[in-house]
């Protein structure tokens, strides 16, 4: 199995976890050689392209942005992924540590289901990438507008000068496409959701489109410099020309389900708390007596 871990908080007590389980039942455990100081002796470090090829199943320790960067490693060869939460408010993520051995346990024997998610494949400026939940075009601050033009099947639907457009999936339907008053798309849909953010001329509501269209964003001559970002990672910095060209990929990422129906109704608590102007030791409050008692026992984030 291959460990996927969180850039920055501390996951010795979760690996420790991982290991432990993995040694009674003889598995091997490898991570990207980058992280191997962050793990005990026993974990393999191999180079970080060869970790999901080499894996039979992917353990994401951290919050939904580390559990993006386990789908995206495994884009080319899906595997199923395991996501251990270490975040404040993940949708993709489902196990909490303490419930670690079952789930592991349960992975072994093949108990789970898998919940299917589709990527956006982009082209930028000539560069591939991918994207689980969103890619956005980015205004630098103090430089102006994204200025660029939407072309879908190679028809011309207008154009956006906004703060940033924002490409999305319906996993990201939850992320910043809703915080700039997107839709939120069911998880079992087909769909691509383009939503501007601060609109100031153009198209200035969401578009919905299918999956089979094909999309392209490009930059008009009198835009400020944009950022490229791709599930909220910097991709290219302050692009002046050029244009990202979007497809929608069906079954790109596999993550694995242990109990379907929890984590909907975790879900959807969490989607009624995103509009309350409450901070998340407040929100604390307002979760059911057997989520806050998890909650609790979970370390503080780094």
């Amino acid at each position: 199995m291959g460990l996927v871990l969180h850039p920055t908080r501390d996951v010795t007590e979760v690996v420790g976890i991982i290991e432990r389980w993995a040694t009674r039942h003889r598995k091997s455990l490898m991570v990207r050689a980058e992280d191997k100081h962050r793990v005990p002796a026993s974990v393999e470090p191999v180079p970080a392209d060869e970790v999901a090829s080499r894996a039979d199943a992917l353990i994401s320790i951290g919050g939904d942005g580390t559990m993006l960067g386990a789908l995206r490693s495994a884009v080319l060869d899906p595997k199923p992924v395991l996501g251990v939460h270490l975040g404040r408010l993940g949708f993709l993520v489902e196990v909490e540590p303490p419930e670690l051995p079952d789930a592991l346990s349960r992975l072994l024997s093949k108990d789970f289901t898998i919940e299917s998610h589709a990527c956006l494949a982009c082209d930028v400026c000539g560069d591939n990438v991918v994207a689980f939940n969103d890619i956005a075009l980015v205004r630098q601050p103090g430089s102006g507008f994204v200025t660029a033009t939407l072309a879908v099947d190679g028809q011309q639907y207008g154009y956006y000068r906004a703060d940033a457009v924002v490409v999305s999936t319906p996993t990201g339907s939850t992320a910043y496409s809703y915080a700039a008053g997107g839709p939120l798309i069911s998880p079992a849909a087909d769909a691509v959701v383009i939503t501007p953010s601060a609109p100031m001329a153009g198209i200035s509501r969401s578009v919905v489109l299918s999956p089979e269209e094909k999309i392209r964003l490009e930059l008009e001559a009198n835009s400020s410099a944009v950022v490229v970002e791709m599930d909220g990672r910097v991709f290219r910095d302050a692009a002046t020309e050029g244009a990202v060209d979007i497809s929608y990929r069906r079954n790109a990422g596999l993550v694995v389900r242990l109990d379907p129906l929890r984590y909907q109704e975790r879900n959807q608590l969490k989607l009624g708390l995103l509009d309350l102007p409450f901070l998340p030791e407040q929100l604390r409050e307002l979760l059911p007596h057997d989520l806050r008692k998890t909650q609790e026992e979970l370390p503080p984030p780094c």
